[in-house]
């Protein structure tokens, strides 16, 4: 527990008689700013009052510590995969709730109604502005033409292992290895850095093509990054690759319920809250993501990439697949 980072913020409205008010208290691995403009527009229109927890990592830990007498009621977290970790260990309950299955497509939530995307971003192809590339599946970049030009952050870093986890769910493991391999032999430089560096490098010519998130080139292009990004986004098309028998792979920030959450009736009202439209307008705009739900005005930055074909396969079977992936990553060496 000493290695918890842990901020905790209350958020209320000023004259509100504080023994009667709502209350819900959150959780959440995300960063404060990306949270704190949502929360604050909820707890000004309601009056409710809330309690955020700020935690850098290991709120499935703290939670399962806490046991039957946790106070939080919800939880925030970013990657399906620690959604799915929270279900799987038990701290969650689900939520029967039309408005959140009106709101939110059915591949960005749990068919048992135990987790619920908010937000998401696809892992987008990243291009020289003279590389000439019209259309590009995931498949493409073991290609032998890419040799020497293909920059990538760590293959094991959560972004690269959910992806290999979704090619092994369309092909099985032995087909990932050789597509690891082929990328592998076609990478410029050793996997590291972040997903802006993969821009930055491919604008300073050591390489033509990579792998990175969308949401990077919102916070490059539009200066939030720090103005040194500018010509980083500035300096790279940004092209929606698919799989060759599917859509696009995405990720999502999503939502669960505490089992044993104390403020039930409250924290589902906040949940059904953050997917109205006021909510995804804040909460995805605040870190350049894709709202989830359908009619909500995407960023021009992000919408200028076009029409995004979300991959079909559900991401709780992705998620199965993180171990092997992570092993196919090691055993192929990847990262060497």
């Amino acid at each position: 527990m000493r290695h918890l980072a842990t901020l905790m913020l209350s958020l209320t409205v000023f004259g509100t008689a504080q023994a009667t008010a709502a209350e819900v208290n959150i959780y959440t691995t995300r960063e404060p700013k990306l949270v704190q403009p949502l929360l604050e527009a909820y707890s000004k229109s309601t009056g409710t009052k809330i309690n955020v927890v700020f935690l850098k990592d290991g709120m499935a830990e703290r939670i399962a510590a806490e046991g039957a007498s946790s106070p939080a009621d919800i939880m925030m977290a970013v990657d399906a995969g620690n959604l799915i970790d929270l279900v799987d260990k038990g701290l969650t309950q689900p939520v029967q709730s039309k408005v959140l299955k009106s709101a939110i497509p059915a591949e960005l939530r749990a068919a048992d109604d135990q987790w619920f995307g908010l937000s998401w971003r696809a892992r987008v192809i990243y291009a020289a502005k003279d590389l000439d590339i019209e259309t590009i599946h995931y498949e493409d970049l073991a290609d032998p033409k890419y040799k020497g030009q293909v920059c990538i952050r760590s293959g094991q870093h959560p972004y690269n292992t959910a992806l290999t986890a979704a090619y092994i769910s369309h092909h099985g493991e032995e087909d990932t290895a050789k597509w690891l391999t082929g990328l592998r032999d076609n990478l410029a430089r050793k996997p590291g850095g972040g997903d802006r560096d993969v821009a930055k490098d491919i604008v300073g010519g050591i390489c033509k093509i990579g792998l990175a998130n969308s949401y990077y080139v919102g916070l490059m292009r539009s200066g939030s990054g720090g103005p040194e990004q500018r010509p980083w986004g500035d300096g790279i098309n940004v092209k929606l690759p698919t799989f060759t028998n599917g859509g696009t792979h995405v990720n999502i920030n999503g939502v669960v319920l505490a089992k044993n959450a104390p403020n039930r009736d409250e924290a589902v009202k906040l949940m059904e809250f953050l997917v109205s439209d006021e909510a995804q307008k804040i909460y995805a705009g605040a870190n350049y993501e894709y709202p989830v739900k359908k009619g909500v005005a995407v960023d021009p930055i992000i919408a200028s990439f076009g029409e995004v074909t979300i991959d079909n396969l559900p991401l709780a079977e992705i998620v199965k697949n993180r171990k092997a992936a992570t092993e196919l990553i090691d055993k192929v060496g990847f990262d060497n």
